[in-house]
């Protein structure tokens, strides 16, 4: 029987059942392929690799591969080189795209290639691939993140600024070991970036629509020739399994609060309150009345836009909850959330980055205010534990001697040791040197504390953990 042409019964993989056309409207309500489009290098890559496989089990030859190869390389360089003639296309999604420019250039051979496959489990592969190369990617983005965090932390080593709970100052902490913070989190995202990667490396083709292929391809090669770890081990959940979907939107929903909470910190340090940082014109819009404003824009839409990532991991969750087992149509749906979030959080990354490295920081302000006596009062309690009282009485202790000094007006700091002993006969000479923001920050040398020879060593240790991530493999 002669291959159908691409244009009997509209060219759909599936109208031989039908008497019928579908309806205009539904017609394009059902179609992917302005978005699935995206798949398209991984879909050629699959066609490939199948043509290898069916080549395996005798059902093409070895020069019918070549000729199919060369359509597929030809089909590869003129979507590149021609994006209008993807615009022009009719087709219902990738994989129809590609069927049909195979079956219009070689005839019966190109219809043969779809011999023992699904589209269930063709787009299942796709998407994977596609999670795995976007994971890579938005990794080394984040790369660039950490190391502008990493290199303004270096740089501004030794300026201590006030740490602060409940958005009140607390005590005295480098400035270094607050960006270090945000450092720490930004890579627990690359530890989940990679875990969806890991979840997306196995390869689904071979499962057929639900029950496996009918031809005893060879599933362990084609998932080494397409770069897969192993083939999957059930091809009813083969087909129907987004779980790497999701953990890549749960990762980048992460990515997105972490991106949130710095851009809030930011946007709070550029405040005229504030003052810790000048922010880079680069960065940065105006006013369209008022003429002496500088605005954190890249902050703040880095704060509203971080609500996206959330909202796409929401949408596949909902998408998938309560889904019959196996293929269903529903999960068309969930490309374009996972689209949308991946190149979302590139951009988010990409303009944090550069944000991060252009931007000066006001250290002697920062200075400054680290140097408010209150930001010391732990330290005064710690003193008292070290004289051998203990800690909930030196709590006390310093907090009468804060509260007595705020009725007279004088700096507690100031308060004479004859007034200190009526609080507690453990004061002594040495308490006032306990009492700077340096010798403050010394005291905190445990590791992961703020001392500066810790955080200096923390620096090292990012540096080289970071270089070593990135070494070339």
């Amino acid at each position: 029987m002669n291959a159908p042409r691409p244009t009997d019964s509209g060219g759909r993989m599936w109208s031989g059942r039908f008497d019928r056309g579908p309806n205009e409207i539904f017609d394009q309500f059902q179609r992917s392929f302005s978005f699935d489009r995206r798949l398209l290098v991984y879909e050629i890559a699959v066609d490939r690799a199948w043509a290898h496989a069916l080549e395996g089990v005798g059902i093409l030859t070895g020069d019918e591969v070549q000729r199919i190869f060369a359509t597929l390389d030809a089909i590869a360089n003129r979507a590149e080189g021609e994006p209008e003639w993807l615009d022009r296309s009719a087709a219902e999604d990738v994989h129809h795209f590609v069927e049909m420019a195979l079956i219009e250039k070689l005839g019966p051979l190109g219809a043969k290639l779809h011999t023992g496959r699904s589209r269930n489990e063709l787009i299942a592969t796709d998407f994977r691939l596609f999670v795995k190369e976007a994971a890579a990617s938005l990794r080394q983005s984040l790369d660039r993140l950490e190391l502008a965090l990493l290199d303004q932390a270096e740089k501004n080593l030794g300026a201590p600024m006030p740490g602060m709970t409940h958005m009140q100052h607390g005590q005295p902490i480098l400035f270094s070991h607050f960006l270090l913070a945000h450092l720490s989190a930004f890579h627990r995202d690359t530890v989940r970036i990679a875990g969806a990667a890991q979840a997306a490396d196995e390869c689904p083709m071979g499962s057929g629509a639900l029950a496996g292929c009918a031809f005893t391809v060879n599933r362990e090669a084609l998932a080494h020739e397409l770069g897969f770890a192993l083939p999957t081990a059930n091809s009813l959940d083969a087909v129907s399994d987004r779980d790497f979907a999701l953990e890549y939107l749960f990762a980048l929903a992460v990515l997105g609060i972490h991106l949130s909470r710095l851009a809030e910190d930011f946007v709070l340090f550029a405040s005229q309150e504030f003052g810790f940082i000048t922010l880079p014109d680069e960065y940065a819009t105006g006013s369209s009345l008022m003429p002496q404003k500088k605005n954190p824009d890249s902050w703040e839409l880095t704060r509203g836009k971080t609500g996206r990532l959330v909202g796409s991991l929401m949408t596949l969750l909902v998408t998938l909850k309560g889904l019959p087992t196996s293929y269903q149509r529903d999960l068309q749906e969930d490309k374009e959330p996972v689209f949308a979030a991946h190149d979302q959080a590139i951009a988010l990354v990409e303009v944090a980055a550069g944000a991060i490295a252009a931007t000066h920081i006001n250290a002697a302000r920062m200075r400054d205010l680290a140097s408010d006596p209150a930001l010391l009062a732990t330290d005064a309690a710690d003193y008292l534990v070290r004289r051998g009282v203990p800690f909930r009485q030196a709590h006390e202790i310093t907090g009468k001697v804060l509260r007595a000094s705020e009725r007279t007006g004088q700096a507690w700091t100031t308060t004479p040791l004859k007034q200190l002993r009526e609080f507690s006969p453990a004061f002594d000479e040495d308490f006032y040197a306990a009492l700077s923001v340096d010798s403050s920050l010394g005291a905190h040398s445990v590791y992961g504390g703020t001392a500066i020879e810790t955080v200096r060593a923390a620096i090292a240790k990012w540096r080289k953990t970071l270089a070593s991530e990135n070494a070339p493999r």
